[in-house]
């Protein structure tokens, strides 16, 4: 068994401690909490042995061999330094850091110190897109021509949902960091890497109520995110993201290639891990449904369906500290994907293309 830590208890408390506990091989032997008090009622809740308000403490401790972090974006670098200079193996939730000169210490960090570190990007987890890439690597579609992806919700379509971190770039807020991190790598993980990218990124609801002073305070993150990519490849790609409004059609991603059309589409806002469907098509035919072969299935479901997903992040991950070997996706992933969100930011300010660095360049040893 190996002794997990879990540091953040919001999504934590939500996904990950139910994971961890459910998993054959690990056992949560501790949980942090800023507020000691909290901390050891969440240890009492779900019978962990060791409660505490200090990171250093939780990371003495002979029993932690890995740590699992979800608090916000903006404390991932510096407690991740932490876990990984005491030589723990860590799971990090993305967006990893803040920019990519933080992502790519944490990498190289993670490397010098031998430990397995991995991001939360679930999608590549989730049975329909696991089918999805089969599909794609098998050349369902042929040479591909154009890829689309709208990815709209509204779980902050609400004015009156009031600020927090999420409204401010310096805390590592708004819908880029939280939806496109994981389109990012999504994209890289069934397309391959970016050449050049162009954004436009949005505010629609420029203020919201502080709930400490009452007082309307501006937001300056973005929540909805116009993206056009061109892949190494020369294929164009096409993001539409947003927060705020009210679709149809959740997550959507439609491949068109010279031999065929595939669809990668769900409709549910409440679970967006279940609920996708595959469809494909050969030219001049309707799209048709495809059925999801046995083998991608979740062997279990559980009351909050992001559980599913997780527990296979997990398993990949105490696969990869059992046998001693870098997994993917790794920190050299959530590298690329911080790299693709700070170009964004530099494209939508300069109203210009950028050029991508590849990825080999970004993870080659940074100087002493």
């Amino acid at each position: 068994m190996i002794g997990v830590a879990v540091v953040g208890t919001g999504f934590g408390q939500k996904v990950h401690i139910p994971a961890f506990q459910a998993h054959h091989n690990t056992k949560i032997v501790a949980v942090y909490h800023r507020d000691i008090n909290k901390a050891k009622t969440i240890a009492e809740t779900h019978n962990i042995p060791y409660a505490s308000d200090n990171l250093a403490e939780i990371l003495a401790l002979p029993t932690v061999e890995a740590v699992s972090i979800s608090t916000p974006p903006f404390l991932h670098y510096q407690m991740a330094k932490q876990v990984l200079q005491a030589g723990k193996h860590l799971l990090l939730e993305k967006p990893i850091t803040l920019n990519v000169n933080e992502s790519q210490e944490l990498y190289q960090l993670a490397k010098n110190q031998g430990v397995i570190a991995t991001v939360d990007f679930e999608f590549r987890f989730v049975p329909e897109w696991q089918f999805f890439a089969q599909l794609l690597a098998e050349n369902y579609v042929g040479n591909i021509r154009l890829v689309k992806i709208d990815w709209l919700g509204s779980s902050r379509a609400d004015t009156s949902r009031p600020w927090n971190w999420y409204s401010t770039q310096e805390k590592g807020g708004g819908a880029l960091g939280s939806l496109g991190s994981h389109a990012f790598d999504y994209i890289n993980w069934l397309f391959g890497p970016v050449h050049k990218l162009n954004a436009h990124l949005i505010t629609a609801i420029s203020e919201r109520v502080n709930p400490v002073t009452g007082e309307l305070q501006a937001v300056d993150t973005d929540d909805t995110c116009l993206l056009s990519l061109e892949l190494a490849n020369g294929t164009p790609c096409q993001v539409a993201i947003s927060a705020v409004v009210h679709a149809a059609r959740t997550h959507w991603i439609e491949v068109y290639g010279d031999k065929g059309t595939l669809v990668l589409g769900s409709k549910n806002q409440k679970d967006y891990i279940h609920g996708f469907r595959v469809w494909g098509s050969q030219p001049g035919e309707s799209l048709t449904e495809i059925a999801i072969p046995q083998q991608f299935l979740f062997p279990q479901h559980y009351h909050d369906g992001r559980i599913c997903a997780f527990l296979r992040v997990v398993d990949e991950w105490v696969k990869g500290i059992t046998n001693h070997q870098e997994i993917t996706p790794s920190f050299k992933e959530g590298v690329y994907s911080q790299l693709l969100m700070d170009l964004s930011h530099e494209s939508h300010e300069t109203g210009s293309w950028v050029n991508v660095p590849s990825l080999e360049e970004l993870v080659l040893p940074l100087p002493l």
